[in-house]
């Protein structure tokens, strides 16, 4: 599973994001290897291609400012092209927001406008109660939307088919959300907002329409921080099933036979990708 993050040379800058990955794992009864991937090695096709070939599935967790971001909107472009399973955290929705802007919209100067502030189309944009923080009338120290916020999903998405509830909660570090104006032809394009604050005003989750992809999924929150060894989050352990499904899959096309059996601690099939029991 690959992990593309800029921030990857300290490996415990997303160590809430690893272990909610192993928690995937074990509810599903498999090893998960992670791949680490430097963003900035995605911002082209080749690069995304050569970085991420022969995962089988992609996790584009948070962090902020510019660096990376179009790396990050190129890892999703590959996975979405090429049917990988995918979860994005937080950034990771936006980033996923704005290569569905680009890519299927053909609005190819979709962004976000902490990323720049002057794009033409602002499809990720600060949040009116962030407005006076951003353009400096206010301490920027302690004033994002923090902590644990309702959701109210839609019936039979896949998200909501994997906490199995259409009203949960999550907790949150942001000060951007997607752009409302472009919802209707986000969802045209297949990205729906699968789940949104109870007022309808927030998009809190986003997947693409499961006819295209089997799990392109994202959330505004950080669900990795609710996420346990016995107990993993529904999202996490959704992505390591899907990736378990495809790999399967790809294992039964090209040899004709089923992922090399292993038990929790054994050894990995070839690839170093998740391994089933």
């Amino acid at each position: 599973m690959a992990l593309v993050g800029k921030y990857i040379d300290l490996h415990d800058a997303y160590l809430s994001v690893t272990e909610a990955i192993r928690h995937g794992g074990f509810a599903c009864d498999a090893r998960v290897d992670i791949r680490w991937i430097a963003s900035d090695t995605c911002e082209t096709p080749e690069g995304a291609q050569r970085s991420l070939a022969g995962v089988d599935a992609v996790v584009v967790p948070g962090g902020f400012g510019v660096r990376g971001i179009e790396g990050k909107v190129g890892a999703l472009r590959w996975a979405r092209e090429h049917q990988v399973p995918t979860l994005g955290l937080c950034l990771g929705l936006q980033c996923m927001v704005m290569e569905a802007a680009r890519d299927l919209l053909g609005l190819s100067g979709a962004s976000s406008t902490e990323m720049e502030r002057d794009t033409p189309d602002p499809v990720v944009t600060t949040m009116d109660s962030q407005r006076r923080f951003v353009t400096g009338g206010g301490d920027l120290g302690g004033t994002m939307r923090l902590g644990a916020y309702p959701a109210v999903l839609t019936p039979g998405s896949l998200v909501a088919e994997a906490y199995g509830a259409t009203e949960v909660s999550e907790r949150h570090r942001h000060r951007f959300e997607v752009n409302g104006a472009y919802r209707e032809r986000l969802e045209e394009a297949g990205l729906h907002i699968c789940g949104t604050s109870p007022d309808g005003h927030l998009a809190e989750f986003v997947e693409l329409d499961r006819e295209l992809h089997p799990y392109y999924v994202a959330t505004q929150a950080h669900p990795e921080f609710k996420s346990r060894p016995t107990r993993a989050h529904p999202l996490f352990a959704g992505l390591v099933r899907a990736a378990l499904e495809r790999r399967r899959g790809v294992c039964a096309s090209h040899r004709g036979a089923d992922v090399v059996p292993a038990g929790r601690h054994g050894r990995a099939g070839a690839g170093g990708g998740a391994v089933a029991q």
